[in-house]
């Protein structure tokens, strides 16, 4: 399949997939953590995006967390719930402002996610394989996907049924499939940046970088700054001429 045109933009987005965080509790804990104090100091070292995933919490405690992050979130940060379509609309019923979901591919489709949530809501989809990104791409076409996760880049325990890294050659040729949004994932770090906005990536998304971190605003602002570092790289700078 030829490679699809993508060119990263540096222009403010109504999602802004530069710097995603994914949680994970069990992380936040050893880190001495609670999820919502982990997510609290990762926004203010520059995280935009916010995942809540919670494979084995009661729909209860998922949905009060979820909810309590979004009273915390500044408005310029997007909350995302993992899979769990119910509680993004109980959170939603309740007041929430909530963005969206991400889904997975093991999850319901994502075109009856889109049905359910509606068509102004956020749908991100994991699509780690030639086929998957070319279904994600038809799915971006018709209106039902916003962006999708591409990985895992390195080894990662975060998710234990996950491939294998696939390194970054494999990644990019992934993500120049389709020309939806992107963010890569699995093992990401602040040295993978510039490799990564170089093969056409929106955005970073991490767990254990900032979940596992002693300091998870100081682990958020080295992402952010390599990010932005990585961005002005590529940014051409055109010198004025005076008239």
């Amino acid at each position: 399949m030829r490679p699809l045109p993508h060119t990263p933009s540096d222009a403010p987005h109504p999602l802004d997939l530069s710097l995603y965080l994914v949680t994970d509790a069990a992380l936040c804990e050893r880190a001495g953590r609670s999820v919502l104090h982990t997510v609290q100091q990762a926004v203010e070292g520059g995280v935009r995006v916010v995942q809540i995933r919670e494979k084995h919490a009661s729909g209860r405690a998922f949905l009060a967390l979820v909810e309590a992050v979004a009273h915390a979130l500044p408005a310029h940060v997007a909350l995302l719930v993992n899979d769990r379509i119910d509680v993004f609309l109980a959170a939603r019923a309740a007041g929430a402002r909530v963005a969206g979901v991400h889904i997975g591919q093991s999850e319901i489709p994502a075109a009856l996610a889109r049905q359910i949530i509606g068509p102004e809501a956020i749908v991100g989809l994991s699509a780690n394989a030639p086929a998957t990104l070319d279904e994600a791409q038809a799915l971006g076409a018709a209106g039902v996907v916003d962006y999708v996760g591409i990985g895992p880049l390195h080894p990662t325990a975060t998710k234990p049924d996950a491939d294998a890294g696939k390194g970054l050659p494999a990644l990019a040729a992934l993500r120049a499939r389709t020309t939806l949004p992107a963010v890569a994932i699995g093992g990401v770090t602040a040295a993978d940046a510039p490799a990564l906005r170089a093969a056409g990536f929106d955005g970073a998304a991490v767990v254990s970088a900032i979940c596992a971190a002693p300091d998870a605003c100081a682990a958020a602002q080295t992402l952010r700054a390599a990010w932005d570092a990585a961005i002005a790289l590529r940014t051409p700078h055109v010198k004025a001429i005076a008239p």
